[in-house]
């Protein structure tokens, strides 16, 4: 059996990929199941593929595709993603159906080694990919934790050591937790959400993300606590291979007064490494109170080259932009939020509604 049909050799493939996505896991694929999204997994020639996520909005004829953080393997050559871009064109729609075009955001960096003066970016646009809006943060805070622990403190703004201390003095420690207490995160992550403007999905799209990834050790829920065991400040990481993300987090008015939240932070990171993960993504930079905060804990900014659209049917395409324009502007309406933001600015891993 191909990887592309077997769930657990296809998640071994995204692990060994560099890098591999929890996105493109199979436990992504049963959290968005629920939601209406069938996935379809398509290798290319080089072990180049993608695990994409379809759904058929009503009425509309046309179904949606999309490949969260694909696709993955291979070099990243023009000729990798001709074949690649080819495979979608003729395998897509014989699995599923008519479909208006996929969308891809590849975590490539922008200028990095895969895509040198743009190379990357130019072969996307001979195979005829298009840029498009993205779903997944455009950019991020990675750390690299093969450093040692007092190499990886020394990274740590003075300001942001001082405040970690400050809250150990407070009596703040920090635990990991079981699914049994998701109702406290939840908590918590609605109030930062409501704090900073951003939509949340509701408190069973989180269950069905931990009883995806939680299992087989790929999922960790962190609090940071007071003396008195109240709940001030909460992440929630999942893991694909060595690589650590934290999608979504958040903190009480009381959390960010006592600096809980900085502690939570840098014990997410050294425990992290203690358990043996090689790099720490902050996933994502919505805004600048948020790039300030991250950026105090060290590692590298990175830039992704963005989505990008491959058309299958132009009037599908259109028809769908429309659609979706409405349906952003009326989800944003409905919680009584302003301007164009996504429908997570916090984490934005929400993947598709």
């Amino acid at each position: 059996m191909s990887a592309a049909n077997d769930p657990a050799a296809w998640d071994a493939l995204v692990e060994a990929s560099e890098p591999g996505s929890y996105l493109q896991l199979s436990g992504w694929a049963s959290v968005k199941a629920v939601n209406g999204w069938a996935a379809h997994r398509l290798l290319a020639r080089d072990g180049v593929g993608a695990q994409i996520l379809v759904r058929r909005p009503r009425p509309l004829p046309w179904a949606f595709a999309y490949a969260p953080r694909g696709p993955l393997g291979g070099g990243w050559t023009a000729d990798e993603v001709a074949a690649f871009s080819e495979t979608v064109r003729r395998e897509l729609p014989s699995v599923a159906g008519r479909v208006s075009h996929l969308r891809i955001d590849p975590e490539i960096e922008l200028d990095g080694p895969h895509d040198v003066d743009g190379r990357l970016r130019q072969a996307l646009a001979t195979s005829r990919w298009r840029p498009a809006p993205p779903i997944q943060p455009a950019s991020t805070r990675v750390i690299d934790l093969a450093a040692d622990e007092e190499a990886l403190w020394g990274e740590l703004r003075k300001k942001w050591r001082q405040y970690v201390n400050k809250a150990r003095t407070a009596g703040i420690r920090v635990v990991d937790a079981d699914g049994d207490r998701l109702g406290e995160f939840y908590r918590i992550y609605q109030e930062t959400a409501k704090r900073a403007g951003f939509l949340i999905r509701t408190e069973a799209a989180y269950r069905d993300v931990w009883d995806a990834f939680a299992p087989d050790g790929r999922a960790r829920l962190l609090f940071a606590e007071t003396s008195d065991g109240e709940p001030v400040a909460s992440l929630f990481l999942v893991r694909s291979g060595t690589r650590v993300v934290e999608p979504y987090g958040g903190m009480t008015q009381a959390g960010g007064d006592s600096r809980a939240n900085y502690l939570l932070k840098w014990e997410a990171i050294r425990s992290s490494k203690e358990q043996g993960a090689t790099s720490y993504d902050l996933w994502g930079l919505a805004t600048g109170g948020i790039a300030h905060f991250k950026t105090g804990f060290g590692g590298r900014e990175v830039r992704y080259i963005g989505a990008w659209d491959l058309v299958l049917d132009p009037l599908g395409k259109t028809v769908y932009d429309t659609a979706n324009r409405g349906r952003v502007w009326w989800a944003r309406r409905r919680h009584g939020l302003s301007g164009g933001g996504g429908a997570s600015a916090y984490g934005q891993a929400e993947g598709a509604d």
